[in-house]
């Protein structure tokens, strides 16, 4: 039986990697310098989660980085501003993805308890939450500020459970990385379900969906949850 979903923010909801290339591509006028980009993100936010830096800090920090690998050195002040920029062209590009609401909607009307599992700043994560009209479906937002762990460490997908009222037994998570969210959430004890929404690989063993919109029809077919069943069907969302 499932009581409450737990989602993933970035690339699951919002249409972050769109945003955040094309913020890339006005700070330095090249498109295919995006995996470099992910590259110097990832070693850099790994560092913010371990506490070395806060996340204001850490994106200074990984642009200078990244302009230095291009031969390009910038003093703080620079960096600085260029950082400022290149997040607010990001902001200006946000975009939810069109089955986002219509699933978000369908889980309220449903009866479930909602939270967002995020490894990225929580006060960052909840105004864009708020700007993109999202924030009242959550009951909870759970980051690595907020618990003092990330995904895929199980102990943030147990406070997202605790927050929630739900046994992880009873608590389903989705979200667009399979190591870090389905498999790192059926580690944890909880339904992991993998957002695949470009094929990118094989099936592996525990649930797809290639959009959101798929994910009442697998709650209603695939488990049981106190106001909905197979039997039922689904329930019309409320507009």
């Amino acid at each position: 039986m499932i009581t409450a979903v737990c989602l993933d923010i970035d690339d699951t909801l919002i249409d972050f990697t769109a945003g955040a290339r094309a913020a890339v591509h006005r700070l330095v006028g090249r498109d295919d310098l995006w995996p470099a980009w992910q590259a110097v993100t990832d070693e850099h936010h790994a560092r913010a989660v371990a506490g070395e830096f806060d996340h204001d800090t850490m994106r200074r920090t990984r642009t200078r980085a990244f302009l230095a690998d291009l031969g390009a050195w910038v003093d703080e002040d620079a960096v600085a501003v260029l950082e400022d920029r290149r997040l607010a062209h990001m902001r200006g590009g946000w975009r939810l993805f069109p089955d986002t609401v219509p699933c978000l909607d369908w889980l309220r009307a449903a009866g479930l308890r909602i939270a967002a599992v995020t490894n990225a700043s929580g006060p960052h994560q909840r105004a864009r939450l708020a700007d993109l009209g999202l924030a009242r479906f959550f009951d909870a937002v759970l980051s690595p500020a907020s618990t003092g762990t990330a995904k895929p460490d199980p102990r943030i997908f147990h406070a997202a459970c605790d927050q929630l009222g739900a046994p992880p037994a009873q608590t389903l998570h989705v979200g667009d990385r399979l190591d870090l969210d389905a498999e790192a959430a059926r580690a944890a004890g909880l339904h992991g379900v993998w957002l695949d929404r470009t094929a990118a690989g094989p099936p592996p063993d525990l649930p797809v969906v290639d959009s959101l919109a798929a994910l009442p029809a697998l709650l209603v077919t695939e488990y049981r949850t106190p106001t909905v069943t197979s039997g039922f069907g689904l329930p019309t969302p409320r507009r």
